[in-house]
């Protein structure tokens, strides 16, 4: 019997290299931008002061105030496709966690064999029996063969090979995580924006269908006025156009309007019409809170979901180059059988008598005509390509954030001149009203200063709606926390 102590003695030297791990190992993503010096956060005021501050965590559409919109969200987050889609990526990722997990593990597999197998007669007795024992006919023998047995495998992780897959698999999970968040951010803000969206379509309504009533009034008296001949022909075709116009715009508000609920209704996981119950009655737009946190950039990016996202699939890809460099190198692993049986069914009940064979198995690839290197290389690759992605995420955030600010800040800049202006036009008309009412003033001039503070109305609503609109862009910029798969 040879030695089995230099065979030991080898395995034994190969399965303390399990404890070497190959590959760059993740320091974290490359530095892309730094904290502000003085440490403050910014913070947006309608008086332009900064104190710090932090931003406020999830559901931020709750700052707007609006039952109706709260409803939505909860439904969208409930019923969305996009969220469903999320889910079940996410389900995927944490399944290939635990099949990564799995694969590092031994493997033991069951076997059962019943098989005859017929042989040629290689030179057997006279009487036709040949030396298996089975019957001969025209020159071959058979013979049954029946056993029962467990087989099991197990290879060792020398170099990290398996250990960096497993890595690569949980950053991927994490990366999905994000993902699912993004999902949530990106689903909430399309809410938001279309319920915005709609009330001001719905007030816009209302402020048009008066100013068609009132375009018509002064239709009604330049035609008079053409009658008595105290008038002309201009002045009945200019009023004619101004309620044609005005008519087209009430066209168009109420389309969109439509729209609008349209596409709350399919945000929300449902078929167009489904939510016009519930936006029919008139709301007023909902306007975001005085002060809005804005935090720094170092937060932003440790709080923005799609951010996290290209971080962790950095991460992964790193994890990969070890994965490829692993794989060039030699791979150790155990091949074990345990079985019973004979030539009879009866052999099967003979515990006592079992074949065993334990046996490692040394596989090099080591001719792979360059290969293995190559495909170090297409991971390193990837590796440049995740990492580039991560920067360019990390500077669009920035954009996105300084673009929001900036279209944040003129929204309320709007809003508060248009505020003004219709706070004059409704001076204006009520000053006539009182000189009409003494006689001192005509219909035409009333109608005319009514017509005035109704467009004022419509390009205040419009304003706010707008103001709110950048409100919800700059909160979907800033990405604010989201925990776990419910937002």
């Amino acid at each position: 019997m040879r030695n089995p102590l230099p065979i030991l003695s080898v395995s034994t030297a190969l399965a303390l290299l399990g404890a070497c791990t190959v590959g760059p190992d993740y320091a974290g993503p490359p530095a892309v931008v730094s904290a502000p010096s003085d440490g403050q956060a910014g913070f947006v005021r309608a008086d332009e002061a900064t104190p710090t501050g932090e931003p406020a965590l999830a559901r931020w559409w709750e700052a707007l105030g609006d039952p109706v919109l709260n409803d939505l969200q909860q439904r969208a987050l409930a019923g969305s496709p996009d969220i469903a889609m999320a889910q079940a990526r996410l389900r995927d990722a944490r399944a290939a966690v635990g099949i990564s997990k799995a694969e590092g593990m031994p493997s033991i597999s069951a076997m059962g064999v019943a098989a005859t197998i017929r042989i040629p007669d290689l030179g057997g007795d006279e009487d036709g029996q040949g030396e298996t024992g089975g019957e001969s006919d025209s020159g071959t023998s058979s013979t049954n063969f029946y056993n029962l047995g467990l087989n099991g495998s197990w290879e060792i992780d020398l170099f990290g090979g398996r250990r960096r897959h497993n890595e690569a698999a949980r950053a991927e999970l994490n990366a999905a995580e994000a993902s699912m968040a993004d999902a949530q951010v990106s689903l909430t803000s399309a809410v938001a924006q279309a319920y915005l969206q709609f009330r001001d379509r719905q007030q816009r309504t209302a402020l048009a269908e008066q100013a068609i009533a009132k375009n018509a009034g002064r239709l009604e008296l330049q035609r008079q006025r053409y009658e008595r001949g105290t008038g002309t022909q201009i002045e009945v075709d200019r009023e004619q156009a101004a309620l044609s116009d005005a008519q087209r715009q009430l066209s168009a508000l109420r389309a969109e309007g439509e729209g609008f609920a349209n596409a709350l209704a399919v945000l929300t996981g449902q078929m167009p019409g489904a939510v016009d119950t519930l936006l029919a009655e008139g709301r007023d737009i909902p306007l975001p809170p005085a002060d809005v946190a804005v935090g720094d950039p170092a937060a932003l990016i440790q709080r923005r979901p799609d951010i996290r996202v290209a971080e962790r699939k950095l991460a992964a890809e790193t994890a990969r180059i070890g994965e490829a460099q692993a794989a060039r190198f030699p791979r150790l692993s155990f091949m074990g059988i345990l079985g019973i049986g004979g030539t009879e069914p009866k052999d099967l009940t003979h515990l006592d008598d079992f074949t065993a064979i334990a046996a490692p198995m040394l596989q090099w690839n080591f001719l792979d005509f360059g290969k293995g290197k190559a495909q170090v290389s297409q991971a390193e690759a990837k590796r440049d390509v995740a990492e580039a992605s991560y920067r360019a995420t990390v500077l669009s955030a920035l954009r996105d954030v300084e673009d929001a600010l900036g279209n944040f800040r003129s929204s309320r800049e709007a809003v508060a001149h248009l505020a003004r202006a219709e706070a004059s036009a409704a001076r204006i008309e009520q000053l006539t009203r009182q000189r009409y009412e003494l006689g001192a003033g005509a219909l035409p001039e009333l109608l005319r200063a009514e017509l005035d503070h109704n467009a004022a109305q419509s390009r205040l609503d419009a304003a706010r709606a707008e103001l709110t609109i950048n409100f919800i862009a700059l909160q979907k910029a800033l990405g604010l926390g989201w925990f776990g798969e419910e937002g």
